[in-house]
């Protein structure tokens, strides 16, 4: 509820908002940061770029900025949004409308990414993961987990559903690692985005000439009825490609680092690896415990700009200040996990948010689930002996980058 001006929250009087996001030196840790504002409300924080932002990292307050309608993610399009690199982002996508629209546009997609609609799926993701995994072990030991296996799987799924033709599907991924690096400049993201562009519209043409059953034919023929315009189409497809494989991608890499690497066996990630192994009826338990313990996004998600004043854990947001917030310190908030740093397959109750809360929840949710899920599946039964083939020291973590996680994971068996 909106404060009554008689009984509005302190506000926080810092001289400076604090420097943001929190970087690591690498892993998967989170920064000692988030830990000292645990008990306090939310603070004020400075981005490299945009408005100076409130942050919201506790349970509680990422769950109620994500679920309240008066934080707004289609007014970041119209203002100087907080934000890492340079570009800022600019519409198109579920992740750039609020409702009404935005459930009217998800809507189209919501019952293609169904628990029943993905469950299907199973045998072919069973296929494409023992395909990768043929290779590698044709190919013996060393591997790169994270080429060989971690990018084309979800990057094949996701072009298939789409229907991207096979000789385009390198051209995507070089697009997702283009918008989603903190590093890159304007003029480059723009010539790869002019390129990206042009390249989706001969898929859209193609399906005007011959429809299929993909989404592409889904999203034309609702552009061809008038319920779509054809900057929601280009929209929705750009964001169906990239959601839908960057993040399962640096999952499948991040994962198999907890529970390889010596330097988190402290966490529980050996036990658990060594009880999936065993007993395979695990495995959804394990992928959701691991959702909630890696720390994906690299402190924050995307921007909301306040309607009216809102009360927030104890501060006051003024109508057109933006909030940003941090899944993952939310999601190793003690209140709601005790002893958040360890892996514990039974855990109770609270639900993790690793896949947001609220009408932006993963679109894709179910689908990254089953590549997870059967991922971890084949792998710990194809290679029951599988270990890091370099010393811990030796790995390329991504550093100061929108997703955290591993440059490459070599591995032996």
């Amino acid at each position: 509820m909106t404060a009554p001006p008689d009984a509005c929250p302190v506000r926080d009087t810092s001289p400076e908002p604090l420097a943001y996001p929190f970087w690591t030196t690498g892993g998967l840790g989170l920064a000692d940061d988030y830990g000292q504002l645990r008990d306090r409300p939310p603070v004020r924080v400075r981005l490299p770029y945009g408005d100076d932002a409130w942050l919201a990292s506790s349970y509680d307050d990422v769950r109620a900025v994500l679920s309240d309608p008066r934080f707004s993610l289609a007014e970041a399009v119209h203002r100087d949004q907080p934000r890492i690199g340079p570009m800022p982002r600019t519409g198109g996508g579920l992740i750039a409308l609020d409702a009404p629209r935005h459930t009217r546009l998800r809507a189209l997609l919501a019952k293609e990414f169904t628990a029943r609609r993905v469950e299907p799926l199973r045998d072919r993701m069973r296929e494409v993961v023992d395909g990768l995994l043929d290779r590698m072990v044709a190919a013996g030991p060393p591997a790169d987990l994270v080429e060989d296996l971690a990018f084309p799987l979800p990057l094949t799924l996701i072009c298939e559903l789409t229907g991207v033709p096979e000789e385009d599907r390198p051209g995507v991924r070089t697009w997702a690692d283009t918008v989603c690096s903190g590093s890159v400049t304007p003029d480059v993201v723009q010539r790869h985005a002019k390129d990206f562009f042009a390249r989706m519209d001969e898929w859209v043409e193609a399906r005007r000439r011959t429809p299929a059953d993909d989404l592409i034919t889904v999203l034309v023929r609702a552009c061809d009825d008038g319920v779509l315009t054809a900057e929601d189409l280009y929209g929705l497809l750009n964001e169906l490609l990239i959601g839908g494989f960057v993040t399962t991608t640096n999952q499948i890499a991040n994962f198999f680092a907890v529970l390889l690497l010596p330097g988190e066996a402290g966490a529980g990630g050996a036990d658990v690896l060594a009880a999936v192994r065993d007993r395979p009826g695990l495995i959804p338990r394990a992928v959701e415990e691991l959702l909630r313990f890696v720390p994906l996004l690299n402190g924050l998600t995307l921007p909301r700009y306040a309607s009216e004043d809102v009360e927030l854990g104890g501060v006051l947001v003024r109508a057109g200040e933006p909030v940003v917030v941090s899944q993952a310190a939310a999601n190793h908030d003690p209140a709601a996990f005790p002893s958040p740093g360890r892996l514990v397959l039974d855990r109770p109750g609270t639900p993790h948010i690793s896949f947001g809360h609220g009408i932006h929840y993963c679109l894709g949710a179910h689908l990254a689930r089953l590549e997870l899920q059967t991922t971890l599946e084949r792998v710990t039964t194809r290679l029951p002996g599988l270990r890091l083939a370099v010393p811990e020291g030796e790995l390329r973590w991504r550093t100061k980058e929108f997703f955290s996680g591993l440059r490459s994971l070599p591995v032996a068996w």
